[in-house]
């Protein structure tokens, strides 16, 4: 009996240590973040976003039988001390991915590209070049799922990143393949390179047109842009990155827009109002309905909620090398929906 009870407290102690160990590399501010008393208001938890660190953040909120919520705390323009806009445009990275996803698909419905073609028939030049080219299908990129390596994990990449198509190919070509063509997943934005590369061959012309003709005018968003070139950069919220002591706005890294425009092109992905018939079981197939960005000074999130009929799009605009500002951001989002269901239920 003795000797079990000793071993029982043995474990538990070693329990007790490898937790506090565990702890010790966790950042404070996360666990803070997380324990903290839940606000009452949106508005309440963006200030208290700001208080962690972040120099600003928009919110949008669009729930069903209720009113669109804009929400803003902290700087558009740390420097000129101008406060937070909510309707301030946003380098919104990767959920662009959203949208390239539903030009493939209108484009196949169209019988203008297929899902099972591969990167040998859509750019023979890369053969040789793209391991597995010659199997490797447009649907296989569009889900991650080609092995491919990905070109921004290219060493000290975001010190100064690729401008045109070539020089970012130039980083992955001849490389070796991180897993064979459908056997596993990962996140590759060389897919959307070359993917985009494939909708503008097609098109003979800049996809971002596509695009704008066919999702962004149905819907009436009018605050969703290619790139910096077509935007007054005052209208720009201000990016910072922790360490770098600049703003990083005038960096270009692609689509920018409202999170109001990001939410209304949300609402109609998720009820399938932007999709002619068919499309939305091509897309179904494919690809997800939600997404997170991330350039230097830029995360981004727009999420649809079925429980609560929301779209809900937050932007922060401070990032860091090890990603604990994504992490706090994560937390923020998650206390944001506990605060709508609780609002829900009051």
């Amino acid at each position: 009996m003795i000797k079990n009870t000793k071993a029982k407290w043995t474990v538990r102690i070693l329990l007790l240590v490898g937790t506090l160990i565990s702890l010790y590399f966790v950042p404070w501010l996360l666990v803070k973040a997380w324990i903290l008393p839940l606000p009452d208001t949106i508005q309440e938890q963006a200030d208290e976003a700001i208080g962690h660190g972040f120099d600003g953040m928009i919110v949008y909120i669009d729930q069903t039988g209720q009113a669109p919520r804009y929400v803003a705390s902290g700087w558009h323009n740390r420097e000129s001390e101008i406060p937070a806009d909510p309707k301030a445009l946003f380098k919104i990275a990767s959920i662009s991915k959203l949208y390239d996803a539903v030009a493939v698909t209108k484009l196949v419905g169209e019988g203008r590209l297929s899902l099972d073609k591969t990167i040998a028939d859509y750019l023979p030049e890369l053969v040789g070049r793209i391991e597995n080219a010659e199997k490797i299908t447009l649907r296989l990129m569009i889900q991650h799922r080609s092995g491919i390596p990905n070109f921004t994990d290219a060493p000290n990449f975001w010190a100064a990143p690729t401008q045109t198509f070539e020089e970012s190919l130039a980083l992955i070509m001849d490389k070796p393949a991180n897993f064979e063509p459908g056997e596993d997943y990962e996140y590759c934005n060389t897919n959307y390179l070359l993917i985009n590369k494939i909708m503008d061959d097609a098109l003979g012309y800049s996809n971002f047109q596509f695009i704008r003709e066919e999702i962004l005018k149905p819907l009436n968003l009018h605050n969703t842009f290619g790139s910096l070139s077509e935007v007054n950069l005052d209208n720009v919220m201000s990016g910072y990155h922790v360490g770098h002591p600049h703003d990083l706005k005038a960096d270009e890294h692609g689509m920018l827009a409202t999170a109001e425009d990001v939410g209304a092109f949300l609402r109609a992905l998720n009820n399938g109002s932007l999709f002619e018939p068919g499309e939305e079981e091509i897309y179904a197939s494919i690809y997800e309905y939600e997404h997170g960005g991330w350039v230097p000074g830029y995360q981004s999130f727009a999420k649809y909620y079925k429980d609560l009929d929301a779209v809900v799009v937050e932007f922060y605009s401070t990032t860091d090398s090890k990603l604990y500002n994504w992490n706090l951001s994560e937390i923020i989002n998650n206390r944001i929906v506990k605060i709508l269901k609780k609002q829900k239920n009051s």
